[in-house]
């Protein structure tokens, strides 16, 4: 199981993902597209890049909107596990 992130280690982390915010137990980002089906390409896209992490995000879609909560259940919030796949999704996204 991964050590949970301490509140510094979670803000410094955050600090370099500026479109993510939470706290110890889960963070989040939304990202807004044009049209519905851009949105449904990109959660497949993201489902990919979380498949091959084995970390697998709660993932809202709402029209036009995709919101990413990432948090690591076993070890009850966030972790190195969830940064390193909140990367991944920024390089999808930008």
């Amino acid at each position: 199981m991964s050590d949970l992130l301490d509140q510094n280690e979670l803000e410094s982390a955050l600090k370099k993902h500026p479109e993510w915010d939470g706290d110890e137990k889960g963070i989040t980002r939304t990202v807004e597209f044009e049209e519905f089906m851009e949105g449904i390409d990109f959660v497949n896209l993201l489902a990919d890049v979380a498949e091959e992490a084995q970390h697998h995000p709660d993932i809202t879609i709402s029209y036009t909107r995709v919101t990413i909560n990432l948090t690591t259940h076993d070890a009850g919030g966030v972790t190195e596990a969830d940064i390193e796949l909140a990367q991944r999704v920024d390089n999808l996204v930008d």
